[in-house]
């Protein structure tokens, strides 16, 4: 009887998963694994957040094994030490497991490989996350691309008829669901059988309790999904930019968590259309075609979660580090109501609005002028979406330094912004409730009625809009030479 270890990583779900499915075709039974080894992601381990959405989602996908007559066997890393572990108490031929991007996960990947096949143990990796490999995509030239418009011309069709994979029939788990390898490591003893809650994952500090309104797991994606049909898809191309109501998909630390894949969230929107027969769902596709082309460009280019993907912006002169400012931005205590709204929201349940993360953004990165990557740190941290290929996308893209980039000189102006996007302010009166009851203009920039803004408690603007705008221009020009026939500065 052959056996053969699912190594789960962020592909936390039954239905649609590969490497599962490739390894119950091929094994009478398969043990199901997790191994928790985030020193291996080196600065870019998990942070908060993003582990407090990892428990719950282990939780989850132990409870759908249980249901099965199975259960999913908890380790501590070095990732291989583990592996070999399970593989000499349990007497695998084979380790399947589906891929990461990520540049340090990669390595990790390949010297695994090569270390267990030399040990006579077959390895398979499978594409579990993206709808195309990075590799197998590129422009005529055969370069990667660098624009996010053409990379989805040439992806687009390449989605059409993919359907996504059932649960495997009649899975056998070895050992059953009670299962508990007693595996540790021929050599130190550090690696060991433990469990989801041996990990510590959740905060010590209940600063969590916000976050209630999310449900990790695979049930808690496609729940989502369905929710976002329902209410969200007819309107997306518009309601997607309105932070006061749910009109985007929320989908994203799903995604991220491997709870749902691409395929999954496609074949059910078509579904969905062809029974109400509305909507239309290519803005939506269109989206996570930015986060295929985010992980494309991590792939080729694996150096832009610190760097800039454009040199040219190496020479950019940023403000020194403000350490006073950085912590009025993370407090959600700007005095810019659009941008601590955001921030306040992001603090009490992990998540923020897509259009109003841009403006935070641009507020850090062109009016307070403070590198890019310390916001991208900070989103890190505190995103239960965190994903390493789309924070780095995201945060070169409003900065102008990355590929297919808004331009520097492309400043967002968040009065403006919060007016066209929250007319009535009701985005900043729920998450800045000293703004509760500011009357018509005032909510957006309270700062124009001095006698409003002190009875209020709110604080003054940390900076000028006006005055910082045309500093970061300036900025920006030094650090092109002041070259001849740039483009001209666009405020929005």
């Amino acid at each position: 009887m052959s056996t053969a270890i699912v190594w789960f990583r962020r592909d936390l779900r039954l239905a649609d998963n590969p490497a599962l499915t490739a390894a119950a075709k091929a094994h009478d039974t398969v043990l199901a694994v997790y191994v928790h080894a985030p020193e291996e992601d080196g600065e870019w381990a998990p942070g908060a957040a993003s582990r407090w959405w990892l428990h719950h989602s282990l939780k989850a996908l132990d409870a759908s094994l249980d249901r099965l007559g199975g259960r999913l066997h908890v380790m501590r890393g070095p990732s291989l030490d583990a592996l070999r572990a399970l593989i000499a108490a349990t007497d695998a031929e084979a380790v399947y497991f589906n891929r990461l991007y990520e540049p340090r996960a990669i390595r990790r990947d390949k010297a695994l490989r090569k270390a267990l096949e030399a040990d006579g143990i077959a390895v398979a990796s499978c594409n579990a996350a993206l709808w195309c490999e990075p590799w197998d995509i590129a422009t005529k030239q055969g370069e990667p691309y660098r624009v996010f418009t053409p990379f989805w011309r040439n992806l687009r069709p390449r989605i059409e008829g993919l359907e996504p994979l059932p649960v495997p029939d009649g899975l056998a788990f070895a050992g059953g669901k009670d299962a508990l390898w007693e595996a540790r490591p021929r050599a130190n003893g550090a690696t060991a059988s433990t469990t989801i809650e041996n990990l510590q994952l959740l905060p010590t500090l209940d600063w969590a309790r916000g976050f209630a309104e999310w449900t990790p797991g695979e049930q808690g994606a496609l729940d989502m999904v369905g929710i976002f049909a329902d209410d969200a898809l007819g309107h997306y191309a518009d309601g997607r930019d309105l932070p006061a109501r749910h009109g985007t998909s929320r989908l994203s630390p799903h995604l991220h968590f491997g709870e749902i894949s691409p395929v999954q969230i496609a074949t059910s929107l078509r579904e969905h259309v062809a029974r109400r027969r509305s909507a239309d769902i290519e803005p939506y596709l269109r989206q996570l075609g930015w986060r295929e082309f985010g992980h494309h460009l991590l792939f080729h280019f694996p150096k832009t979660p610190k760097e800039n993907f454009n040199p040219a912006f190496d020479g950019m002169r940023w403000a020194p580090r403000d350490a006073h400012a950085l912590r009025r931005w993370k407090k959600g205590l700007t005095g810019i109501p659009i941008v601590d709204a955001g921030m306040r929201e992001l603090w009490a349940t992990g998540w923020m609005h897509n259009r109003v993360r841009m403006l935070v953004a641009s507020l850090l990165t062109k009016n307070l002028r403070q590198h890019w990557l310390l916001g991208a740190k900070w989103f890190w941290d505190t995103l239960v979406d965190a994903d390493l290929a789309n924070n780095a996308m995201g945060w070169q893209w409003v900065a102008g330094s990355g590929a297919d980039a808004a331009p520097y000189f492309r400043i967002f102006n968040p009065v403006t912004q919060s007016e066209k996007f929250d007319p009535d302010g009701a985005y900043i009166r729920r998450w800045v409730p000293e703004l509760a009851k500011a009357p018509g203009r005032l909510v957006h920039a309270p700062w124009e009625d001095a006698d409003f803004l002190r009875r209020s408690g709110y604080p003054k603007p940390i900076v000028d809009l006006k005055s910082s705008r045309e500093d970061a221009l300036t900025a920006y020009r030094q650090s092109r030479g002041g070259r001849a026939g740039e483009a001209p500065a666009r405020e929005e």
